[in-house]
């Protein structure tokens, strides 16, 4: 796979900062960009930088008196429980409008250039934030820059785009502010409601016309199961509807390490996802591929390679697993958190694993969930649920 692929980047990104005990920390995205640059991986991509989403640009998807009261939060930090901001999950602070306005910017960023054929590929891993819902923070997310990007590319006139969300949590906010429209396909694999944050995502939210897709996983899936889920689901769907343009997120908190969910994925689980992703992008959508970050929270272990695979990947020249870390990397990690960072760029996986066309297994609860999401949208598709 190649093609020419941009990166959007600008140091004030990493202002999005909820406070240094928050999960959510700014330092993975500052250590990913310092590890992709000191690999090599930004040598191959256009690395560009990007403006805030104007207020016209988030009420693509946000309520305008939502916004107006981030704002006031934003001048003082002072907290408005009514719209989601001054809880544990979402602290107010000072300048969390502008923060998060840059963070919707270079988003649509990435948008602009592949729309418009500058990048066939535009990733911007500070993004990702798909709980925001209209008139609400949620979930450390304020404004919902996926879904802002997916709206104003319908407003160019795209006439189809697929939204495929891989973070163990739901990408609830996406498909909330989509789920009636029928030009956009979203389609979301996580670990259970049953068990996890934001409690939705069964299969049966259906949405318009089977354009809402949801694979919800049972807690303990790994590599194999996993990725059985995606390529029993995703490939076929993303085949039948054919979008213009493909939009992912990336959020790696399915691994097994993440603090704040029960997932089992490897580096190399994740890192499979991503090249699949990069190869359906090319299948069904001419290329055309934005991609984001998304959830993370281990913050030296995973978060940085993962996002550095996924650079590497949409620049046409992905890593070798075996590639060492940069000694210099290795030393910013130890100054920048005082942990020992990991020496290599792969977990040591092999993931193996098989579609649904040699059938499945009733007694696995990992068949018995993609079953449940096949049964619900593929006929809306026409296509045949069972293998």
């Amino acid at each position: 796979m190649s093609g020419a692929a941009r990166v959007i980047w600008d140091d004030a990104l990493t202002s999005y900062d909820f406070g240094p005990d928050h999960p959510l920390a700014p330092i993975r995205v500052e250590l990913t960009m310092a590890l992709s640059r000191e690999l090599g991986v930004l040598d191959a991509v256009d690395l560009a930088g990007c403006d805030p989403a104007t207020d016209d640009e988030l009420a693509l998807v946000h309520k305008r008196d939502y916004i107006e009261a981030v704002k006031r939060v934003s001048v003082a930090g002072a907290p408005d429980l009514s719209v989601g901001l001054g809880t544990a999950d979402n602290p107010a602070f000072a300048g969390v409008h502008e923060a998060s306005a840059l963070i919707s910017g270079a988003s649509l960023a990435a948008a602009r250039a592949v729309f418009d054929g500058t990048a066939k590929h535009a990733l911007n891993v500070a993004g990702g934030l798909h709980h925001a819902m209209p008139s609400a923070a949620s979930g450390f997310c304020v404004y919902n820059d996926p879904a802002i990007a997916i709206a104003w590319l319908l407003s160019q006139g795209v006439s189809k785009i697929a939204y495929v969300d891989v973070d163990v949590h739901h990408g609830d906010g996406v498909q909330a502010m989509f789920y009636d429209d029928p030009r956009v396909l979203t389609i979301s694999l996580h670990e259970s409601p049953r068990t996890l944050f934001p409690g939705t995502g069964w299969a049966e939210e259906t949405g318009v016309e089977g354009t809402a897709v949801n694979v919800a996983l049972p807690a303990g899936t790994g590599d194999d199961g996993w990725l059985r889920a995606f390529v029993s689901v995703v490939p076929p769907l993303l085949r039948e509807f054919r979008p213009e343009i493909l939009v992912t997120q990336h959020g790696c908190d399915s691994h097994a390490l993440d603090p704040l969910a029960n997932l089992m994925l490897s580096l190399d689980g994740q890192r499979t996802a991503y090249a699949m992703l990069h190869e359906l992008a090319h299948e069904t959508a001419g290329g055309r591929w934005v991609a984001t970050g998304g959830g993370g929270y281990e913050l030296v272990q995973v978060v940085p390679r993962a996002w550095t695979h996924l650079i590497a990947e949409a620049s046409g020249h992905p890593l070798d697993p075996a590639t060492t870390t940069p000694e210099g990397w290795r030393k910013l990690v130890q100054e920048r958190t005082g942990e020992t960072a990991p020496l290599t760029m792969t977990d040591g996986r092999v993931p193996e694993f098989h579609d649904f066309s040699g059938g499945y297994d009733p007694a696995d609860p990992i068949d018995r969930a993609v079953m449940a999401t096949r049964k619900a949208v593929f006929p809306l598709h026409g296509l045949d649920p069972l293998p």
